[in-house]
């Protein structure tokens, strides 16, 4: 396995995002030249993402790029400019439930988008097209853990089949191109500066501000979460470690990364309250149309390949989450 090697540029779309945000300051950090590029859109407060940027444009070695990927001359003028040797595609349009009220920014974002980024790596080349999946895709499957071998075509979100859809044009443009490409399938990411439309965050809003949270499915759900610093460092240690080629011709590699230890929705919430201090209200409702029962990671490839598997307990990533969110909202 390659060290992390900081003379090269890296290329975050998604750059102004919960994940690139930390990538990118991760590997600023340790001296890379790092490219964002953001639409910088509202789907949730913009001043998050801009404060996200005020944060890596402290970085002499950082630099930052409006535009969207939907527009392929803006995605083009990217690679001519900067030249990435890698690209890690974390720009997408998210959130399961959202997909269903707006699919048309999906369609824009995930399937153009991606289609963009993979014929920037066509004419650019690069040495590796690091791209995010999502757990999403593994939909209603009943065997547990997930893994990358599962049969994955019965998508139950439109979020979630655009996601499996990229996986099938990155391997496309793997096969065709000889463009080395692995996805990453992550599991309910967390963690300060995170997403507002995300569960543990709008709970931590409502928490606080004595109204009550939403619990689907009254309370019967499992997740992979999985703290975001444990995402970082598991993207790092393969971002300077393309794929061989594989039997099929196809320099391509797919990876679970989660936390490989599913916490029962409930026992999420009282990790939360804990770290609040404060009890929540609760409303129970039944399974919300797109949802999923289960999320559960089978990481043995990451574990094999890389000696690498998230760890971080939920009560310590809630805790670090809950000391960023007061000391940001100035919530005492």
């Amino acid at each position: 396995m390659k060290a992390l090697d900081s003379s090269k540029t890296y290329l975050i779309t998604g750059g102004a995002g919960f994940i690139g945000f930390h990538l990118s300051r991760s590997l600023l950090e340790k001296g890379a030249r790092v490219v964002g590029f953001d639409n910088m859109n509202d789907y949730y407060d913009v001043k998050l993402k801009e404060d996200r940027l005020a944060v890596l444009d402290a970085y002499d070695n950082y630099s930052f790029i409006k535009g969207d990927l939907a527009d392929n001359a803006d995605v083009l003028r990217v690679f001519q400019e900067f030249r990435p040797q890698i690209v890690v595609n974390l720009g997408a349009q998210a959130g399961v439930r959202y997909s269903i009220d707006n699919p048309k920014a999906y369609m824009e974002s995930n399937m153009m988008g991606f289609f963009h980024v993979l014929e920037g790596c066509r004419y650019f080349p690069v040495e590796h097209l690091v791209y995010a999946s999502s757990s999403s895709v593994y939909g209603g499957n009943d065997k547990v853990p997930f893994s990358t071998e599962d049969k994955v075509d019965e998508p139950v979100s439109l979020y979630a089949a655009t996601k499996k859809s990229n996986e099938l044009m990155a391997h496309a443009y793997s096969k065709l191109y000889r463009i080395p490409v692995t996805g990453l399938r992550f599991f309910t990411v967390y963690g300060p500066f995170g997403r507002p439309d995300m569960a543990y965050f709008k709970f931590t809003k409502k928490i606080l501000a004595g109204e009550p949270i939403q619990i689907y499915n009254k309370g019967d759900m499992y997740r992979d979460f999985t703290y975001i610093d444990d995402i970082v460092r598991g993207v790092e240690n393969i971002l300077c470690n393309p794929p061989a080629e594989n039997e099929k011709g196809a320099f391509y590699k797919l990876y679970n990364i989660g936390n490989n230890k599913p916490v029962k929705l409930m026992d999420y919430v009282a990790a939360l309250e804990r770290c609040l201090g404060v009890e929540a209200k609760k409303e129970y409702l039944p399974m919300q149309p797109g949802d999923v029962y289960q999320t559960y990671a089978d990481v043995a490839d990451l574990m094999r390949d890389y000696d690498f598997k998230p760890d971080t307990p939920i009560e310590e990533g809630l805790a670090r989450f809950v000391e960023w969110y007061r000391d940001y909202y100035e919530e005492k």
